[in-house]
Parts: structure tokens; sequence; C-alpha cells
């Protein structure tokens, strides 16, 4: 299942934004990945905001703050059109939530990390992207 960790500046974002971040971030991800809207499939895509403390994220040119997003999902659940898509609505998602505009976009770096089948887990057993498939299936109907 699909888990997203957010690394920006301490102090840029409330508590309450970064809450509604993690929710807001989680459902893009479940859209892109094609994953049904079920109660299921939301608690499984987790999202974890990292903070990193005074001038620990920052450029090389400014102190202007950065975010760097990292999407990990099973191989073989983005298309490259899919992962086209999730990347420009992370990013629309981010810089609308730091009250950014699109000017700012290179201040968002999405990175998507596919691992490998067989290398996905939980509950104690190898989760299998077909599996996932499947259920999602079956949730459709």
């Amino acid at each position: 299942m699909p888990m997203i960790q957010l690394t920006l500046p301490e102090g840029v974002l409330s508590a309450e934004t970064r809450a509604t971040l993690q929710q807001t971030l989680s459902a893009t991800l479940l859209k892109w990945e094609g994953a049904p809207d079920t109660a299921f499939f939301r608690a499984q895509a987790w999202c974890r905001i990292d903070e990193v403390p005074g001038g620990g994220f920052r450029s090389a040119e400014d102190d202007l703050p950065r975010f760097r997003i990292d999407i990990t999902v099973p191989a073989g659940a983005l298309s490259d059109r899919r992962k086209e898509g999730l990347i420009k609505a992370a990013t629309a998602d981010m810089l609308a939530t730091a009250g950014l505009g699109a000017e700012d976009g290179l201040r968002v770096w999405v990175l998507i990390h596919e691992q490998p089948e067989g290398t996905w887990g939980a509950a104690g057993t190898v989760v299998r992207f077909a599996e996932l498939k499947a259920l999602a299936a079956q949730v459709r109907g």
C-alpha cells in the first residue's frame, strides 16, 4: 500500500495544516493509484511528515522553504501517465497548502519509489500487487 513521507522545514506549517495536508496527499495518491475510496484503502495510505530544524533543509541559494515528497508504491502500481498526474497533483497540493503559487513549483520535489514485488509486507506476510488489484476490483464490483 502507498506511503508518503513529506520533508519540510520546521515551523512552515501549523499542526492543523499538517494534518489536513496528510489527508489531502493520501487522497491524491489513492486517486492516481486508482484505488477505491473506501475506509480500508484510506487506512492503508500512510503519510508521515518530517520537519527539519532551522537551516537543515535549504538550497545553496537562499533560505526559502523547500518540500520533498517521497512516495513509495508497489512496482507496477503507476503507469507513466499516472506518475505524471500524481507528481502534478501532489505539487499543487503542497503549493496550495503552503500558500505558494505555481512559480514556486521548483521548491517542491516529488520522488516516486517503486517497491519491487515480493519486498512489501504487512501483518507478517508478503503483500503482492496482484492481490491488491484483485481486492480493489472486488470493491468496485
